[in-house]
């Protein structure tokens, strides 16, 4: 996952043109940038973890969720501004990812991907269940003075910083150690690798992004209910993004993002009822026809032409 270094221009060149769209996008398409923005922030970051290690986690929506949840109740319930709340959600998911991290990640393959989607519904239905029985209110109101292009520089920040940490990542020796891991866990640990740790930093991260990106979204829900916020779509979305565009390169989600979100927006506004039936085709044809991603694609074409 290497960005190179006569890349940076371009990839500074892009920031900068990002950060000019609310200037020439409103309404409808702002909202679709941030829809974006969003999910390029979470697949990327999902990748970093998922892309070397081939663990399938399915348990992004459940730290979305924190974030978005934890938002909503500190204002709501307890007063609390959205600044605060927005910047100590990230740190109760960082510390959920790492128990969740040293419990669970001695498992892989399957068992891994079903444990990752019961945690998120489990905490879903957990939170619904204090929610309704303590807290005497089915939702929770989020009301700020933000709108959709504060919301849409918060994540392309946020982007910029995932993308920051994976090119370091790919040059230093904690992404060295995921490649080994994810080659081979047992010559990993044979050649003085702690894998344990290793996984739980990266799994720790990726609850980090997502709770943060939960958080800075909140204020778009105005009123949060833990079945909305806690999406168990949201994982498998994030996946399927990041899988079609290809998890090899650091830019490769952003390849799944923008045509899938278009995509999806489409199919959750004119046939809301075949939502699942689309992730499921969705992530059946990316198994058999693009394993590697669009990325893999490409760069086996250009194998080919060169030979």
């Amino acid at each position: 996952m290497n960005i190179s270094a006569l890349a940076m221009p371009g990839a500074a060149a892009l920031l900068a043109a990002a950060a000019c769209v609310p200037f020439v996008a409103d309404g409808y398409w702002l909202s679709i940038a941030v829809t974006v923005l969003m999910y390029a922030a979470l697949a990327t970051s999902w990748s970093l973890f998922s892309g070397p290690t081939h663990y399938i986690a399915l348990s992004t929506g459940a730290f979305f969720g924190i974030g978005g949840y934890l938002v909503g109740l500190g204002m709501s319930d307890y007063d609390q501004s959205f600044w605060a709340m927005a910047a100590l959600a990230p740190v109760v998911a960082t510390a959920l990812a790492a128990l969740i991290g040293w419990a669970t990640l001695r498992l892989s393959g399957v068992y891994f991907v079903i444990f990752t989607l019961g945690l998120a519904e489990m905490v879903r239905n957990l939170v619904s269940w204090v929610q309704n029985n303590f807290l005497g209110s089915r939702g929770l109101y989020v009301l700020t003075d933000l709108d959709e292009t504060h919301i849409y520089w918060m994540l392309l920040a946020v982007l910029a910083a995932v993308f920051a940490f994976g090119w370091w990542l790919g040059r230093s020796r904690l992404g060295f150690a995921l490649r080994i891991l994810g080659n081979d866990e047992a010559v990993a640990r044979h050649v003085g690798i702690n894998t344990a740790r290793t996984k739980v930093l990266m799994f720790m991260t990726t609850g980090f992004v997502a709770a943060l990106v939960g958080a800075i979204v909140a204020p778009r829900y105005y009123y949060i209910e833990p079945n909305v916020v806690f999406s168990p779509e949201l994982s498998f979305v994030v996946v399927i993004m990041a899988l079609l565009g290809g998890t090899r390169k650091l830019y490769g989600p952003l390849l799944g993002v923008l045509p899938f979100t278009l995509l999806w927006e489409v199919i959750s506004v004119s046939f809301p009822n075949a939502t699942t039936l689309v992730l499921g085709l969705a992530f059946l044809l990316i198994v058999y026809f693009l394993p590697n991603g669009v990325t893999g694609l490409f760069g086996k074409l250009l194998a080919g032409r060169s030979s």
